[in-house]
């Protein structure tokens, strides 16, 4: 039986789930797969070999993330280091925007 979360699960979310082997697993969704399952990029999870590379998961077995909200710097930072290191580089151009507008908001109150 398919879980509900399947609608509300699409490319690009960020998920945290459980793997067939029960390790915890952050990542996001490269692909979506009919039988039930997503593709999952894994950015950070308890086995250390996993990390990096695309598994198969049970969409049952995944829950989105909330998409956060980047207030300050040292976010903005560290989920450019995220872009780069998961080779996104849309989102590392659209954060590097956002820390030069932050700058140029700093620069301009002095």
């Amino acid at each position: 039986m398919l879980s509900n979360n399947t609608s509300i699960l699409n490319t690009g979310d960020w998920i945290k789930g459980e793997s067939r082997d029960g390790e915890l697993v952050i990542g996001y969704i490269e692909s979506i797969i009919l039988d039930g399952a997503v593709r999952v990029t894994v950015v950070t999870s308890d086995n250390k070999e996993t990390v990096g590379k695309t598994i198969h998961m049970l969409s049952k077995r995944v829950k989105k993330l909330p998409d956060s909200i980047v207030t300050n710097r040292e976010q903005i930072l560290f989920q450019i280091d995220l872009a780069l290191a998961t080779g996104d580089e849309e989102w590392f151009h659209e954060l590097s925007s956002k820390l030069n507008s932050m700058r140029q908001l700093a620069e301009g109150v002095h």
